[in-house]
Order: C-alpha cells, then sequence, then structure tokens
C-alpha cells in the first residue's frame, strides 16, 4: 500500500530534493542551482530560494535570495525556471558563500522584493 502512495505524481516535494535542483531560464539555459530554501517559521510556507550563481569549482560563488514567487518549476527541464538575465543577477541583491545574509533585517528583505518589483511575502511593499 505504501509503495502506491510513493509511485502517484503529486504536488509535493520533499525540501531535499529541492536542494541542488537546477535553475535555468525559459530557452533551458542553466543559470546556477537552488542551494536551500527560507522557510517562514509561522506560517510554514516557502519564502526565498537561495540560488548559487557564478564562480568556478566553488569559489567567487554568490548566493543570491530570490523571492520564491519568481521561480516556476519546467516539466520539460526538469528544473526551476527564472527568466532573468546575468547583468539583472549581478546587480541583485546577493550575498558570498562565506557570509551569511542578515535575516533579522526586514529592510534587506524589503531591499530584494523592491530590486525584483515582487511584493514581500509578509505583505506590504
Amino acid at each position: 500500500m505504501a509503495s502506491d502512495v510513493m509511485t502517484k505524481p503529486h504536488q509535493l516535494i520533499a525540501s531535499d530534493r529541492v536542494e541542488g535542483t537546477a535553475v535555468r531560464r525559459p530557452n533551458g539555459d542553466m543559470i546556477g542551482h537552488i542551494e536551500r530554501l527560507m522557510i517562514d517559521k509561522v506560517s510554514g510556507k516557502v519564502s526565498y530560494a537561495i540560488l548559487s550563481f557564478g564562480g568556478f569549482l566553488g569559489m567567487g560563488t554568490n548566493l543570491l535570495p530570490l523571492p520564491w514567487g519568481l521561480l516556476r518549476y519546467n516539466l520539460r527541464f526538469e528544473a526551476y525556471e527564472l527568466d532573468t538575465d546575468d547583468d539583472e543577477l549581478k546587480r541583485a541583491p546577493s550575498f558570498r558563500a562565506d557570509k551569511d545574509f542578515d535575516w533579522g533585517d526586514r529592510s534587506q528583505e524589503a531591499e530584494l522584493h523592491r530590486y525584483y518589483g515582487i511584493p514581500p511575502y509578509w505583505g506590504g511593499f
């Protein structure tokens, strides 16, 4: 009975299966991969995907917090789709792989949402 549940397609995915998933442009070009997810503790909803972008062999890699609403899963590519060019990503608020983003600073989160033109998950703008 349990095996039937595992083989049926569904809309849910375990967080460890999202981590490492490719992020591609609508044409299929690779951008990077999802390093981790940030989940709102109170609502339980995913707020951000942290995109690993740029660098070579882990050196010089930037981590870009992307509001979750910017990404769409593309079944054809088996990847998350992001319709953003390299220049926009290079200018985006980011942090280095060796220094974490200050998630306690709501103004930094607000800056992210303003940059991408998407309302914050907590409301307002």
